[in-house]
């Protein structure tokens, strides 16, 4: 891959550092995402983060908002429900034309997807060559490039698995609210653990605040409730296993694209609740992150 020509993000080192003790890419004030509400989707890798995006995007939709929905992960499977199909990512497109972004058109790498969610995957750099922060901002750069930004009520994030790096946390330099995907067990609350560490972070420099917790693939939030009530956070939607979540998928197809059921019309009901809490606006959340053995001794390990 060939960036020669891009200048290099500024690095905070010294004075007001991106998180303490850090030094990730900074944000230039040039690059806010205009006036839509953004959300950045996080939570350990395989919880469901993709499912629960595409739902969401068309939840929006239906409440007749414009939505534009960013995978953000290598595997570029964020929108395939949406579009029935894995789409070119940013990157391919722009190795296509040896990263003159000029030579690009929208529909190159923006794709319609059902009820009208707009769709993009930004993808990834190849193993060990680069960092998930370049591509994040390349995406955001080619949308402001070709104002698709203007028309969009929402956009929605769905990061690549845990918070480990400042790449990863990229997005949340772009997001109003971050929201946490988890499931009621230790490794999944592990995770957000440290995804809440990140957004605290980021929050010092940038306008992200944490927006709340979504339980996902649990019949019971027991051990969510109880990392809850330790940290300051709250659930905001839940989502029990079920098999027609795992059977959407297989069918290339949203949960609103299902065969009708008296379950599945409860989860559909509670994603249009949540797009309605989220495009009413939630309190900003102040987490306050636990030690590692604090959680275990929490969560009842010896």
């Amino acid at each position: 891959m060939n960036i020669a020509v891009t200048p290099r993000p500024r690095l905070m080192s010294r004075g007001r550092e991106d998180g303490e003790g850090s030094v990730q890419v900074h944000l230039d004030a040039g690059e806010k995402l205009g006036t839509a509400r953004v959300f950045a989707v996080y939570g350990k890798g395989g919880i469901g983060k993709s499912t629960t995006s595409s739902n969401l995007s068309v939840a929006f939709s239906k409440l007749g908002k414009r939505v534009l929905q960013i995978g953000c992960d290598p595997k570029h499977d964020s929108t395939f429900t949406l579009t029935k199909r894995l789409v070119p990512t940013v990157i391919d497109v722009l190795e296509g034309v040896n990263f003159h972004s000029e030579e690009l058109r929208p529909e190159d790498f923006v794709f319609e997807g059902y009820n009208g969610v707009m769709c993009l995957e930004a993808g990834g750099p190849p193993a060990g060559t680069g960092c998930g922060g370049y591509v994040v901002g390349q995406t955001v750069k080619l949308l402001k490039e070709h104002h698709l930004l203007e028309d969009t009520d929402v956009v929605i994030f769905d990061v690549l698995g845990d918070v480990v790096c400042g790449g990863f946390a990229a997005p949340l330099q772009h997001a109003d609210r971050a929201l946490i995907v988890t499931a009621n067990d230790f490794d999944s609350i592990f995770a957000m653990n440290r995804i809440v560490a990140a957004i605290q972070a980021k929050s010092k420099n940038y306008n992200v605040r944490l927006g709340g917790v979504i339980a996902n693939r649990s019949a019971a939030t027991d051990q969510i409730d109880r990392f809850n009530a330790a940290t300051n956070l709250s659930t905001l939607a839940r989502f029990p296993d079920l098999d027609v979540i795992r059977r959407s998928r297989l069918k290339k197809a949203t949960l609103f694209e299902m065969e009708p059921s008296v379950e599945l019309e409860a989860v559909q009901a509670e994603y249009m609740r949540l797009a309605e809490t989220l495009w009413a606006g939630t309190e900003p959340l102040i987490g306050a992150p636990m030690k590692d053995r604090d959680i275990f001794d929490l969560l009842g390990f010896d």
